[in-house]
């Protein structure tokens, strides 16, 4: 298996899933803006997310797919179809439980995650309708993400990766075309969420048809496979939930602040993401199985070669994106967002966050690959030490840009930043300290050669900004044509120096044999 090839194409599914993200935001932004409504569906459409990252894509893929791996490199089909029967069982039963309590309670979800909005009744009780509408989305893309982790172990990447793009284009036409149906409006975003999940589970049977492991759940509790990923789960839930704690306190913090605080840190996440997803999502989506099937295999070298190759692609990529997205911020929110009820105003705090955001965006990238280091090997106790470390330093960094130095919403963002460098910073110790990863050769002139390529794209950008005008001024396509002729110098720049000191695509060619 190519892994560039597998990666560009997982790549290349997640960027339509972002571009098409954007062109969802752009729509809610312009029909929405950043108010009371807006607010209300962040926070209803955040909470199902956040299980859905803890319970599926979080903690669940970190404890099964390793496993999954081990069945289907020593233990043949059909043993790996009857654990994946009774694993599919158990997880069925477990969230459906979940989304019936989530219906039930979403008063008190709301009011222990969106405090501040207590004290605006219309604000509280729409939230609390639309997070009943959306709670079972938990229960659609959990299943979906599992039937994702099958399909990334059998090497079909581009599926999985594909899949995101339903939940787009059920939100854009639910926008555009069946607002006027709802009273308020904001509800057919509520029942988008969750038509885009059944879409993006459904979709994705036919192909674990083909793969021979589409099958129907079963209970079994006796079955040690299954103790072995419910073992697993305990601590990689903690571990994920630590993360997702930061989000969630994050949120309460913001419902204290201006109304618009959470949508401004909204669109500058979504901004964020589009690198974090393209990118370390994409990464670790590969790394997680290759490595899981390479650690069973025995292959120690291979393993930590494997890792060094993703670390210096993932550095090749994420830091020009960190770079650009501090220096054109502006640009890019204006041509993304600043239309309709999204006013000039809302472009300046959303900017703000994303600076904040983008100068941990290589921390939050380097720990979707290096956490997966640790889970392929079935350690999943390290990364959740980390990450309670990394919560703490998280709230005390929301207490200092918050109360002592008040940068409002965008000191919370940078909390998220700086403490996801420390995490990434901790896990490459631990790899180092337990000789879990040894670095190939020649990182010193590799680092060199990417900081004067940064400068060279810097530079241009800087230059060519000073040529344009006004972002706000034209139409959405006059803005996004200055905007893509902006980022192609950047990225010609970057490339072209790179290409000068002797970098070549070929360089990061690697294939895998399992």
């Amino acid at each position: 298996m190519n892994l560039l090839k597998s990666l560009a194409a997982v790549s290349s599914m997640t960027m339509l899933s972002r571009v098409l993200g954007f062109v969802r935001d752009t729509i809610i932004a312009r029909t929405f803006g950043a108010g009371v409504a807006s607010d209300a569906f962040v926070v209803a459409f955040k909470l199902p997310n956040l299980l859905r990252r803890i319970f599926a894509e979080g903690a669940f893929s970190q404890a099964f797919v390793p496993i999954l791996a081990e069945y289907k490199t020593q233990q043949g089909e059909e043993a790996t179809r009857t654990f994946l029967a009774y694993v599919t069982g158990l997880l069925t039963l477990v969230l459906a439980l979940v989304t019936f309590i989530g219906i039930l309670a979403a008063p008190w979800i709301v009011w222990a995650s969106a405090p501040g909005f207590a004290d605006e009744a219309q604000r509280f009780e729409l939230t609390t309708d639309l997070l009943r509408i959306t709670f079972p989305y938990i229960l659609l893309i959990s299943l979906s993400s599992l039937a994702g982790a099958v399909l990334n172990t059998w090497n079909r990447f581009s599926v999985p990766a594909f899949v995101p793009t339903l939940l787009n284009v059920s939100m854009i036409v639910f926008a555009l075309f069946l607002t006027p149906y709802f009273d308020p409006p904001i509800m057919a975003l509520g029942w988008a969420v969750l038509v885009g999940g059944l879409l993006q589970l459904l979709f994705q049977l036919p192909h674990l048809h083909k793969i021979g492991m589409l099958v129907l759940p079963r209970l079994n509790l006796k079955d040690t496979g299954v103790w072995r990923v419910v073992k697993q789960m305990g601590p990689a839930i903690f571990g994920v939930s630590v993360s997702q704690i930061s989000l969630i306190i994050n949120t309460v913090f913001a419902s204290f602040l201006v109304a618009g605080s959470v949508s401004w840190m909204y669109y500058a996440d979504r901004l964020m993401e589009l690198p974090a997803g393209v990118l370390g999502v994409a990464l670790g989506t590969i790394l997680l199985p290759v490595l899981s099937k390479t650690h069973a295999g025995a292959s120690r070298e291979d393993y930590s070669k494997l890792l060094d190759w993703g670390l210096r692609l993932c550095l090749v990529l994420a830091l020009p994106s960190a770079v650009a997205l501090a220096i054109i911020s502006e640009p890019l929110i204006a041509s993304l967002f600043q239309y309709g009820k999204f006013t000039a105003a809302d472009t300046v705090m959303t900017q703000r966050a994303l600076i904040a955001y983008s100068l941990g965006l290589v921390g939050i990238i380097l720990v979707k690959i290096l956490a997966p280091a640790f889970y392929a090997q079935q350690n999943i106790k390290t990364p959740v030490r980390i990450g309670l470390v990394t919560l703490l330093a998280t709230q005390a960094m929301n207490l200092l840009f918050v109360l002592v130095i008040p940068l409002a919403h965008a000191g919370l963002a940078l909390s998220i930043g700086l403490a996801a460098c420390l995490n990434a910073g901790l896990l490459y110790w631990q790899l180092r300290k337990h000789d879990m990863f040894t670095p190939q050769p020649g990182w010193a002139l590799f680092a060199g050669k990417l900081l004067l390529a940064l400068l060279a794209m810097a530079a241009a950008l800087l230059l060519a900004m000073q040529q344009l005008p006004a972002w706000a001024d034209g139409s959405m396509f006059w803005r996004l044509l200055r905007l893509g002729g902006l980022v192609g110098a950047g990225l010609m720049a970057y490339f072209a120096v790179l290409a000068l000191l002797g970098f070549r695509l070929r360089d990061f060619a690697r294939r895998s044999a399992l």
